[in-house]
């Protein structure tokens, strides 16, 4: 086979015209809400317009950040609230143990996202720790007077009063996960100009963020479940306040993701491509830290989950059993944006479609991955960004496939439809069972990477001949 050569990029005359796409060449088909009054009682359900209605307000104009911080910071708050209720469970058939260890997991990784995306933030709202001069204020009980070392300064260093996770440290069942949550947002922001102020030993000295007037702990957490027992037998399912909790923290998540890729797509605008990779890989561990949360499904009571999911009348309609996660409307909406990045490639890589269905993206890409100066200057930042393009393709994927295998060993495979995708027509399928047969998102990427290998293996099978014969 001969050696692939990287032709240069051909010139769009004035006579092109466009051909016709084939099938397997058009763009994936847009999700949607296929049943709205199902997805508005899931909205109802989960108190999703009161919960929208703290992310919205812009109570800090000077802050840019605010509308991406603040969901995800509501998020690890309603964390917090979970472990208590898990914590807090009666039933003597709950996975207490492995649920707290979740719980902790979870958190940990929710920390170490507000951190990158606290990074490099110096507008946040903040509390100087040396505005009190060293004085411990009456209203402040959160608050500790410390020294800091070589310093003859006292500092005040203030905690969050209305967080759950400073009572969770007070509390001998949850004593242990409180602290290492707290260590944890100790090292996640040490790259950060300050720190979150929920009870963190906080050894640098750094200005702290005014969390409860970001947060409000109060007015969120008044948006739990209600403890409503059944009408006939008056059984109070608890999976109710588990499954409300879990979706809330799912919910605000989604908000923080849809932040993000508008901040993503306006610095590619901008060829700032350094800071829109950095963004892109955030925005993949934000769908693996959903798919974390769908997981917790795995450690819901069988028997109490089912008779929620009846009492709920949670089933999808005839013909599409695998779109239970097509009713929340965040979820379709970060997952249309998501799979659009894949128009922003012959922008990153400088060059136009062809018209005619030529291969100049793909030999734009296979330049950029083979050229001496791919991270010097106007190209420094674009590898990185291509790769990170691919990673949360795979993570969109590995999500919905995780989710489809979830459904069979929560609710069973007949709710799954395992195989049902492979014996329908595409028209006939449902959106789940699309996602898994579409075409990759990145097709010139992709091309671009096996011809690469190709050319190497031959160079490689080349050195080795001559060595032989030497």
């Amino acid at each position: 086979m001969a050696t692939p050569k990287l032709s240069p990029v051909s010139p769009v005359r004035r006579d092109d015209k466009p051909c016709a796409q084939s099938p397997s060449s058009s763009s994936s088909a847009v999700l949607r809400v296929q049943d709205a009054s199902a997805a508005e009682a899931y909205e109802q359900y989960l108190r999703l317009p009161e919960l929208s209605a703290l992310w919205k307000p812009r109570c800090f104009p000077d802050w840019a950040g605010e509308g991406l911080v603040k969901p995800a910071l509501q998020a690890l708050e309603i964390t917090f609230r979970f472990a208590s209720l898990a914590l807090s469970d009666p039933r003597g058939y709950a996975s207490r143990r492995e649920l707290a260890r979740r719980l902790e997991s979870l958190a940990a990784r929710e920390v170490e996202l507000v951190a990158a995306l606290c990074e490099g933030d110096r507008s946040a709202p903040l509390a100087e720790l040396t505005a009190s001069g060293g004085v411990l204020p009456r209203e402040r009980s959160g608050s500790e007077v410390w020294q800091l070392p070589g310093s003859a300064a006292a500092v005040v260093c203030q905690a969050s009063e209305a967080s759950l996770l400073p009572r969770l440290a007070a509390w001998d069942k949850s004593e242990a996960l409180a602290a290492r949550i707290m260590y944890a947002v100790e090292g996640q922001m040490q790259g950060c100009a300050f720190t979150l102020g929920l009870g963190e030993p906080n050894l640098a000295g750094k200005p702290v963020l005014e969390y409860d007037r970001v947060v409000r702990p109060h007015d969120l957490h008044a948006l739990k479940p209600k403890p409503a027992p059944e009408p006939r037998s008056g059984y109070r399912n608890r999976e109710n306040e588990t499954l409300v909790t879990m979706y809330q923290i799912l919910e605000s998540w989604l908000c923080a993701a849809s932040q993000l890729l508008a901040r993503l797509n306006e610095r590619i605008e901008a060829k700032d491509w350094e800071a829109a990779a950095s963004d892109c890989w955030i925005l993949e561990r934000v769908w693996k830290l959903l798919a974390d949360v769908e997981d917790l499904h795995l450690l819901m009571d069988p028997d109490d989950f089912l008779r929620l999911k009846s009492q709920l009348a949670v089933r999808a309609a005839p013909g599409s059993e695998a779109s239970f996660c097509f009713r929340s409307r965040a979820l379709l909406h970060v997952a249309n944006t998501t799979r659009d990045l894949k128009k922003r490639v012959p922008w990153v890589l400088g060059v136009e479609v062809d018209p005619n269905g030529g291969p100049r993206v793909q030999e734009a890409a296979m330049r950029l991955y083979h050229s001496r100066r791919r991270g010097e200057g106007e190209e420094a930042g674009k590898v990185e960004l291509l790769q990170a393009f691919q990673a949360v393709e795979a993570a969109v994927r590995r999500f919905f496939f995780a989710y489809r295998q979830l459904v069979a060993a929560v609710m069973g495979t007949a709710e799954a439809s395992g195989n049902r995708a492979l014996f329908v027509p595409a028209e006939g399928m449902d959106p789940l069972a699309q996602m898994f047969l579409e075409p990759p998102y990145y097709p010139s990427l992709d091309a671009a990477k096996t011809f690469l290998a190709d050319y190497w293996a031959q160079q490689m099978a080349g050195v080795s001949a001559q060595s032989q014969q030497s």
